[in-house]
């Protein structure tokens, strides 16, 4: 989960400038957080105060209307709902807050069934859907210690023919993103590395970072320093959140 929020963070002020160099300065006055990180720590506190995602969804974005970047439209029309209804979504938004349920579950039949759930709220689109499963699969693969060659297989299980967004090109889909993820994570050799490789390609980059950034943290885990900085970032209900997470 941190690895996503890293990611978020270190990505946001590039969404709308977007880069290709790989040498920036990570944590910058510039960066914070963004609806990346709200909906990651909403899901977080969904399951450690049993509540239902999309009530834990509601509440985190409530609170916090106006994110660095802004909601995408539809989304924040759902927010703003006095009856919120899924609405057929296939964008990202799905496989960038799905990753706490990949350290949360102990076996693979329930990380997946809670990453399906993770989704249903808005993101009910089978390509939606198809997101969080492939990066749910893959956080938890590298969590119980799975290799490279099994990632690959889950890379092709997800996305067999895939189709990637063109670098430099703003794609918020599930099927044009998560194929570069998975090449992305396959070619980093670090935690950093993948972060700094997300970032440069262009496109959504925080979260094409975030996402990045929630399955390098199984990979390699999270440098202390690099999640140290990202806390202070944070407000203090979001650091209570995420500390509680990882203590459970």
């Amino acid at each position: 989960m941190l690895g996503a929020i890293i990611g978020d963070i270190v990505g946001s002020r590039f969404e709308f400038n977007n880069t290709d160099k790989t040498d920036f300065k990570l944590f910058h006055k510039d960066c914070n957080f963004t609806d990346d990180t709200i909906c990651t720590v909403a899901i977080a506190d969904a399951i450690l105060r049993n509540i239902s995602y999309e009530q834990a969804l509601l509440t985190w974005c409530r609170k916090y209307p106006h994110p660095m970047g802004g909601y995408g439209g539809r989304f924040a029309q759902w927010i703003a709902s006095s009856d919120p209804q899924p609405y057929n979504s296939y964008g990202n938004g799905s496989a960038m807050r799905v990753s706490p349920v990949a350290w949360a579950f102990g076996s693979l039949d329930r990380v997946l069934e809670e990453a399906e759930k993770t989704a249903l709220p808005t993101h009910n689109h089978i390509e939606g859907i198809r997101g969080a499963l492939a990066v749910a699969h893959s956080i938890w693969h590298f969590r119980k210690g799975g290799d490279l060659s099994g990632f690959v297989e889950i890379a092709n299980e997800y996305y067999p023919n895939p189709k990637p967004a063109p670098r430099g090109k703003f794609d918020e889909t599930c099927a044009g993103v998560m194929p570069v993820v998975f090449n992305i994570i396959y070619n980093a050799n670090s935690f950093e590395d993948a972060i700094r490789k997300a970032v440069a390609y262009g496109d959504d980059s925080d979260t094409l970072a975030a996402i990045v950034g929630s399955i390098a943290e199984a990979r390699w885990g999270v440098p202390w320093q690099l999640g140290e900085r990202a806390m202070w970032l944070l407000p203090r209900n979001m650091q209570a959140v995420i500390h509680s997470f990882y203590n459970v």
